[in-house]
């Protein structure tokens, strides 16, 4: 390590690769962090952090990254197989390329020494997330997988209370993703995550979160899963009469709950939309070249006319090993806001909306509110302090050698998405599938294979 602080490098600089950079950015211009995502043991002390190479192949974000973090010209590279072939260059790595691109560069930078922090999914197929296994326990590598939903106060204090006996045993769990309605039409119908053969499912592209929440909530690793799910509504059939192919040139649009005429040029007001998700869309932040982009890109296409095929709904059933059940249900048709869960123990009850929690006791019949957020600083859902309190918490098991830092290993995280393809294989078959006996798959589910019973 540098004798300077934690040094890392980048391979994919969109988003989330520029979210996670940024935070390290932060702790080297205030002299130190001070990590400890909520969900592991906050470390002592900060630890300083920067990053010297970039990998990104679209121009305008590989510049405008390498101006920010201030990388000289021999370290900004177009694929990240030219950062690789460079060699070690860092401490740590941010992969955060697309879905697709997860574990080849992963193995690849394990095998350089590099300790990761891999954008979720692990990968898009579970031989490849057991080769990322590998490869990080053959070179004694760290990998923290992005399952940022383990760094928020909101899940601390849930895990608090359950440790404490305050809800006895947990006998149950509900738990709800609500993507939004817009949302799905952006990443999921229009955006990069629509079709299962770019990406993959929906459950492991957005809601392998959600799965690996559950388990960390709930401390024990699902033995058997059902799923129901399929693509109901953003399908040729259901498109209206008159519709036009772009959104732009149709008489339906005014009406229409994912116009993305009134989506995208609604955002140019807020700071926040501007960032995300008009940024993915253009850089050119007017309304002529939002309008340009809607003409001319995939963003402004009708959400009944697409090539897309992922679920827009879906519910898991679990049985853990305790014999504890939960359910999890992810929908389109909801506001973009936080997660909800309850949580039905022998002794008491929780539920929460991703800031509060009313803890019910059924000794006293007494309840109990507690406050883990601001409600009105984050009401869309998003994960900002988590995303902070993550990166803070990879640097420092960088800085200090001590994984025990972050709140989970490789080993975790494969259990996680296993569960998810578990549930994919329970969901295509129509069956109850035995989570501990599922074999590794060579693949995602086909995405023209239907769900029993599923309308082609």
């Amino acid at each position: 390590m540098d004798a300077s602080g934690v040094t890392l490098a980048v391979a994919g600089a969109g988003i989330r690769g520029a979210t996670y950079a940024r935070r390290a950015l932060a702790t080297s211009a205030r002299g130190g962090a001070t990590p400890g995502g909520v969900g592991a043991p906050p470390p002592s002390g900060g630890h300083s952090a920067t990053v010297v190479a970039v990998a990104e192949p679209d121009p305008v974000r590989r510049e405008r990254f390498a101006a920010e973090h201030r990388i000289p010209p021999e370290r900004v590279f177009a694929d990240w197989r030219d950062l690789a072939a460079a060699g070690r260059l860092a401490d740590g790595m941010i992969i955060a390329t697309q879905d697709a691109e997860h574990a080849e560069p992963a193995v690849r930078f394990a095998d350089l020494g590099y300790h990761i922090l891999l954008e979720k999914p692990m990968a898009t197929n579970e031989a490849d997330a057991a080769a990322i296994l590998e490869a990080v326990e053959r070179n004694g590598s760290t990998l923290a997988v992005c399952h940022v939903l383990r760094y928020t106060p909101y899940t601390a204090v849930i895990r608090e209370l359950i440790a404490a006996g305050r809800i006895g045993t947990p006998i149950s769990i509900q738990h709800l993703e609500p993507v939004g309605w817009w949302h799905q039409a952006h990443s999921y119908v229009r955006g990069n995550w629509r079709r299962e053969d770019e990406s993959g499912p929906m459950l492991m592209t957005k809601s392998c979160h959600d799965i690996d929440w559950i388990i960390h909530v709930m401390g024990e690793v699902p033995a058997r899963v059902s799923s129901f799910g399929r693509l109901s509504h953003f399908r040729p059939e259901n498109r209206p009469a008159g519709a036009a192919d772009r959104c732009l040139d149709c008489k339906v649009e005014p009406t229409c709950p994912y116009s993305a005429t009134r989506l995208y040029l609604s955002c140019l007001d807020d700071p926040d939309l501007r960032a995300w998700p008009l940024s993915v869309v253009t850089t050119d932040h007017t309304e002529a070249g939002v309008r340009t982009a809607l003409r001319e890109g995939p963003y402004g296409r009708c959400v009944y006319a697409g090539d897309n095929d992922v679920v827009d709904h879906q519910v898991v059933n679990m049985e853990f090993p305790s014999g504890a059940t939960g359910a999890f249900t992810m929908t389109a048709f909801s506001p973009y806001v936080q997660r909800q869960t309850r949580i039905f123990g022998t002794a008491g009850f929780i539920e929460g909306d991703g800031a509060r929690l009313t803890l019910r006791d059924f000794v006293t019949g007494e309840e109990e509110i507690f406050e883990t957020a601001d409600h009105h600083r984050s009401p869309d859902g998003r994960h900002d302090d988590a995303d902070d309190a993550l990166a803070d918490a990879f640097i420092a098991a960088i800085a200090t050698g001590d994984p025990s830092l972050l709140p989970s290993d490789a080993r975790e995280s494969l259990a996680a998405h296993r569960v998810v393809w578990a549930a994919e294989r329970a969901r295509h078959s129509g069956t109850v599938v035995d989570v501990t006996s599922s074999p590794p798959t060579s693949s995602s589910p086909s995405s023209t294979s239907p769900a029993k019973g599923t309308a082609q």
